[in-house]
């Protein structure tokens, strides 16, 4: 397990990203959706990013092109993060990039909602 204080900006996530380097990383995303007077729905997404060995020229070359200093991991996997990686495995894509929007669709289903 990794800690690392934001307030250095692109410094944490150069360490932060050197840490992951050649590891495989789990981000679990959850979500709720809570209606009245019913107990809430929950789903929950795991996914794993195998991150490649990354040397310190390429990690510092990546920050200062995007800039990932707002993102959990300090990485984009919607842009060129994606070059970080070996793989990614999820069921729900999205759940990286923020939102996990195959889960909110089954809860907003599970909720009575009518989805195309």
């Amino acid at each position: 397990f990794y800690r690392f204080d934001w307030t250095d900006g692109s410094d944490a996530a150069v360490a932060q990203l050197a840490a992951m380097s050649g590891r495989d990383v789990v981000f679990r995303t959850a979500l709720g959706l809570a209606r009245h007077g019913e107990p809430p729905l929950q789903d929950e997404d795991i996914t794993t990013v195998h991150f490649r060995h990354l040397g310190p020229a390429e990690i510092a070359r990546y920050v200062d092109l995007e800039s990932p200093l707002d993102c959990a991991g300090s990485f984009k996997a919607e842009g060129l993060g994606i070059t970080l990686f070996e793989a990614i495995d999820s069921r729900d894509p999205t759940a990286l990039i923020g939102l996990p929007l195959i889960g909110l669709a089954q809860l907003l289903r599970e909720a009575g909602y009518v989805l195309p």
